[in-house]
């Protein structure tokens, strides 16, 4: 039987890299992010989806860049002063994906996690593990490994050849 010094009301805390994409705010869990770069020119690869921007050169490591806000169809993306590429590490396999903007690390408790709703939406739901609240702000989190390793995305495959 494992020893518990804390009380049940010390559950896990998980921290939460909060980014922006279009009027929204996202959550992804922060020990997924390896850094956080500002946006910068990639060079694009024939015959890709629309939404893989290209590739960049990262310190000798060629990866390829998502822009999520194609991904998602939110819009025209605007490529300004804001605009990041956020580097994660997604089971050894590095990728980057393109945000608006990032806001914070947001630290959440289970309870402030609420199951994610069941709706047809452009969002593929299978990719949200819930919902941050804290105080009036939304979080809508993100499974970042199952959305960058889906078929969709087909960056496993690529990454692998």
């Amino acid at each position: 039987m494992q020893e518990n010094s804390t009380s049940t009301k010390e559950a896990p805390v998980r921290e939460f890299l909060a980014f922006k994409l279009g009027d929204e705010e996202y959550g992804i869990d922060i020990l997924k992010v390896q850094e956080i770069r500002g946006y910068e020119a990639v060079t694009r690869i024939a015959n890709a989806p629309e939404f893989i921007k290209g590739v960049i050169n990262l310190r000798g490591i060629i990866i390829p860049v998502v822009d999520m806000r194609i991904k998602f169809k939110l819009g025209e993306p605007v490529y300004d002063q804001f605009t990041v590429v956020i580097i994660l590490n997604i089971n050894g396999r590095i990728v980057g994906m393109v945000v608006d903007s990032v806001s914070d690390v947001t630290t959440l408790t289970p309870e402030q996690v609420k199951p994610a709703p069941e709706m047809g939406t452009a969002f593929n739901s299978d990719y949200i593990t819930g919902l941050g609240t804290i105080d009036e702000r939304m979080l809508i989190l993100m499974d970042i490994d199952k959305l960058m390793s889906s078929g969709e995305m087909g960056l496993i495959e690529n990454l692998a050849t």
